[in-house]
């Protein structure tokens, strides 16, 4: 009996320290895995680059200030009276001009002479390009119109530049003037000669 009570005090001093250490060990683990879920799951982060990120966001307030007291002073004058907004006007044209010209020329007599007059003549429009559609769907009857008018004209009355302004101003009234009676928009704005021979 002496014996195994010996045995028994050999083995608890070496039970005691591996139960002491298995202990330590589990302690040791655990400890480290409730750190890395609380503190170790975010990336590490650099000091300095917290530093130029509170930098920065102080930047962009000091900015933001400066644009809104840069608005502030083009809408007030130097006596801190509001001034009226203005815009700005765009450097384009609103408006695109859409030409027409009839084919083939136009040969007729001039009023009180043997001479007659032979032209070519395109119109245009700065409304909507159906103008110029219509003006090509109508082309018989506005011929017609174009002949007779220019057969109204006597030499004298074409001569220089003036004169063939008065016919051209004359063609667009007397062309306006048909497709209104052809109820349709009278939008031809101007009348140009391409072509002007008197022979």
């Amino acid at each position: 009996m002496a014996e195994v009570v010996e045995e028994e005090e050999k083995k608890s001093p070496l039970i005691k320290i591996l139960m002491f250490v298995i202990g330590g060990v589990l302690l040791l683990v655990i400890g480290l895995g409730i750190g890395y879920f609380l503190f170790g799951g975010e990336p590490e982060t650099d000091p300095s680059s917290e530093v130029n990120q509170i930098i920065e966001g102080k930047d962009k307030g000091l900015q933001k200030k400066k644009e809104m007291e840069e608005k502030k002073k083009e809408t007030e004058g130097e006596d801190g009276i509001m001034k009226k907004n203005v815009k700005a006007i765009p450097e384009i044209d609103s408006y695109e001009t859409t030409y027409f010209e009839f084919p083939g020329d136009f040969t007729t007599n001039l009023k009180g002479s043997r001479k007659f007059l032979q032209v070519s003549v395109g119109v245009s429009t700065q409304y909507d390009e159906k103008v110029m559609q219509t003006v090509d769907q109508h082309q018989l009857s506005l011929r017609s119109e174009i002949l007779s008018t220019i057969s109204d004209f006597t030499e004298e009355d074409i001569a220089g530049s003036d004169g063939k302004k008065k016919l051209s101003v004359k063609l667009r009234e007397v062309l306006n003037k048909k497709l209104d009676q052809l109820k349709e928009f009278p939008g031809i704005e101007d009348v140009y000669f391409t072509a002007f021979i008197l022979q």
